[in-house]
């Protein structure tokens, strides 16, 4: 089953209402076993507390927020870009959270999240974007596919959910 996938940027006046739906995708990333900050279990008002703070962010405007929405408007997919970054690299910015629901993987959902990303960027006046994912994940292959350029790798740079280490890769991409 193909659903439609819309892709957008979530207003400042509306990153609040996003809370909810936004931690629902993050609980289900990390019950998955996706290291990105957190650790299992996760409880519900530590990811609400998460997307609260991101919220705040983006009202603020230190960084944007991306959705992918299904076609009855749940959000299934986000990644952030920070645009806050020091006076010296006003050029730069970083890109997080790149999370899709597990039951919608394999759709080319993240695929689409990273070229609005690359769009964003751009338009933002962002010419240099940095990342980081888990060394040989799936996560790295997507970024791979899609021009980004592999920097290096830090073993045991972070702790996968369950507690274990992983190593951890860098990427960069030049717009």
């Amino acid at each position: 089953m193909d659903q439609k996938i819309n892709v957008r940027r979530i207003a400042a006046h509306e990153a609040t209402h996003c809370v909810e739906a936004l931690a629902d995708v993050l609980i289900d990333c990390v019950e998955g076993g996706a290291s990105v900050s957190f650790m299992l279990p996760l409880p519900r008002e530590r990811a609400q507390a998460f997307w609260r703070d991101v919220a705040q962010s983006v009202m603020r405007g230190e960084r944007a927020l991306l959705v992918a929405e299904d076609s009855t408007g749940r959000i299934v997919g986000t990644v952030q870009m920070i645009l806050a970054q020091p006076d010296n690299q006003p050029h730069r910015a970083d890109v997080a959270k790149m999370l899709v629901r597990r039951e919608l993987r394999r759709r080319g959902i993240a695929r689409r999240l990273m070229d609005a990303v690359d769009i964003l960027a751009r338009d933002e006046g962002k010419t240099v974007l940095v990342l980081d994912t888990v060394t040989g994940s799936a996560a790295a292959r997507l970024y791979e596919q899609a021009g980004w350029q592999r920097a290096g790798d830090v073993p045991k740079y972070a702790l996968m959910p369950d507690g274990e280490f992983c190593s951890t890769t860098f990427y960069y991409k030049h717009l």
